[in-house]
C-alpha cells in the first residue's frame, strides 16, 4: 500500500546558533563603552578633542545597545530553554542586572554629550526614555534574581562572587544619573519627588551592597584566590563605590533646586562627608584588584568576558573623583578623575579589541566547556 509522505513545512524556522549562547552579560560591553563618554564629559579638566571623541564612542554605545536587545529578542525568541536555564543559572542570573546598566548608561551619555548629534530636546528625550525603561528594569532585577537566588538557586556555602552586585548596583546607577533630568521637571513637587526617589534608590542598593561584601571578602579570606578567569571580576565591587560617590555628589548639586534650603545644604555637606571615605574605600580596594589580577595574569588569565569589568566600575569612580573634585574644589581629586579616566581609556580599548578577536573566531559565542576543578589555595 502506497503511504503518503509527510507535508513539508513551506516556512522553516530559523535557527540561530550564533545566539544560543549570548549570555546577559554582553551588555557589559555596552556599559564599558557608554561610561567612557559619561566619564570623559564629567572630566574638570579642558582636554582638546576629548568631547567629540567621547560623542563618537556615545554613538558606538548606542549601535551596541541597538544591536543588542535585537540579538537577546532573538535569543528568547529562538532559543528559550537556554534564556529560561540562564535565570536559573546561579552564576549567569546575576548578569541581567546589567540590560538595566546598559540602557541607563546609554541614556546618560546621551543626555551629556548626545546633543552635538542629535540635538538637546531630542537628546533629553531619548534620555529621559532610556532612564526611566532602565530603572523600571533594574528595580525589577534587584528584586527578582535575589529571589531566584533564595528559592531556586543552589548556591554552596563560600561561593559567593562580586557578580552578585550587578543586579543590585543597577538603581544606583539610576540614582546617579536621575539629576540630570531633575532641572527639566516641574518646579515643587515633581522636583522633590525626583530627588527623594533618586535617594530611596542609593539608600535600597546601598545597604543591599553592604550586605553583600562582606560574603564576597569572606569567601576570598576562607577559600582564596577566585579562579583565574573571574579575577576581573573583583573590579566590580569598584561599582557601587563609585557610583555611590557620584551620585551624591550630582544629587547635591540638583538639591538647592528641588528641595528646602537647610535639607539642599546637608545634602551638599553630605556629599563630601560620604564621599570622600568611600572613594578612599575604593581605591584601597583598587589596590586589592590590581594585585590580584597581576597574580592571575602571571598564572595565565585566559581573556574571557569578565574582562569588561575593567571598564564600567572604573568609570564610576572617576565621575565619583570628578564629583568631589567639584565640590571640594580639591586639585588632587581632579588629576585622580584624570587619571583613572586614562586607565579607563586603556581597559576600554584591550577589552574591545579582544572582544572583536572573539568574535571573528567565534570563540566567545561558541557553547562553553565544562568548568575546570576549583583549586585549593596557592601561595
Amino acid at each position: 500500500m502506497a503511504t503518503c509522505a509527510q507535508p513539508r513545512p513551506l516556512l522553516a524556522v530559523p535557527r540561530l546558533p550564533a545566539l544560543r549562547h549570548l549570555g546577559p552579560n554582553w551588555y557589559a560591553t555596552v556599559m564599558g563603552t557608554a561610561v567612557v563618554a559619561n566619564a570623559g564629559a564629567a572630566l574638570p579638566l579642558a582636554v582638546p578633542g576629548l568631547r567629540p571623541a567621547c560623542t563618537l564612542v556615545w554613538g558606538v554605545s548606542a549601535v551596541l545597545l541597538g544591536a543588542l536587545l535585537v540579538a537577546r529578542a532573538g535569543h528568547w525568541a529562538y532559543h528559550r530553554d537556554q534564556a529560561e536555564a540562564h535565570l536559573l543559572d546561579p552564576a549567569v542570573a546575576p548578569f541581567h542586572g546589567c540590560l538595566s546598566m546598559a540602557l541607563l548608561a546609554v541614556g546618560g551619555a546621551t543626555v551629556a554629550v548626545g546633543g552635538d548629534v542629535v540635538g538637546a530636546g531630542a537628546a533629553l528625550a531619548a534620555g529621559a526614555a532610556l532612564w526611566c525603561v532602565g530603572t523600571a528594569v533594574g528595580l525589577a532585577a534587584a528584586v527578582v534574581i535575589p529571589y531566584l537566588m533564595v528559592v531556586r538557586h543552589r548556591v554552596e556555602p563560600g561561593s559567593a562572587s562580586p557578580v552578585w552586585l550587578l543586579p543590585v548596583v543597577a538603581p544606583m546607577v539610576s540614582a546617579a544619573l536621575g539629576p540630570r533630568l531633575i532641572p527639566r521637571l516641574p518646579e515643587g513637587q515633581w522636583r522633590e519627588a525626583m530627588l527623594l526617589a533618586c535617594y530611596a534608590m542609593f539608600g535600597l542598593s546601598l545597604l543591599a551592597t553592604l550586605l553583600i561584601l562582606p560574603l564576597v571578602f569572606a569567601r576570598l579570606l576562607h577559600h582564596g584566590p577566585l579562579p583565574l578567569a573571574l579575577t576581573p571580576t573583583l573590579f566590580l565591587v569598584l561599582g557601587p563605590l563609585g557610583q555611590s560617590t557620584t551620585a551624591v555628589d550630582s544629587l547635591a548639586d540638583v538639591a538647592p533646586g528641588a528641595i528646602g534650603a537647610p535639607y539642599a545644604r546637608a545634602l551638599g555637606a553630605f556629599a563630601v562627608l560620604y564621599g570622600v571615605p568611600v572613594m578612599g574605600f575604593a581605591l584601597l580596594w583598587l589596590a586589592l584588584a590590581v594585585a590580584m589580577v597581576v597574580r592571575a595574569a602571571r598564572g595565565g588569565m585566559p581573556f574571557t568576558m569578565t574582562w569588561w569589568a575593567f571598564t564600567f566600575p572604573v568609570g564610576t569612580c572617576v565621575t565619583g573623583a570628578a564629583g568631589l573634585a567639584r565640590h571640594t574644589g580639591l586639585d588632587a581629586l581632579g588629576w585622580l578623575a584624570a587619571a583613572l579616566y586614562a586607565a579607563l581609556v586603556v581597559a576600554w580599548a584591550v577589552a574591545g579589541v579582544r572582544t572583536l578577536r572573539g568574535l571573528v573566531s567565534g570563540a566567545l559565542l561558541a557553547a562553553p566547556g565544562a568548568p575546570r576543578p576549583t583549586t585549593a589555595r596557592t601561595r
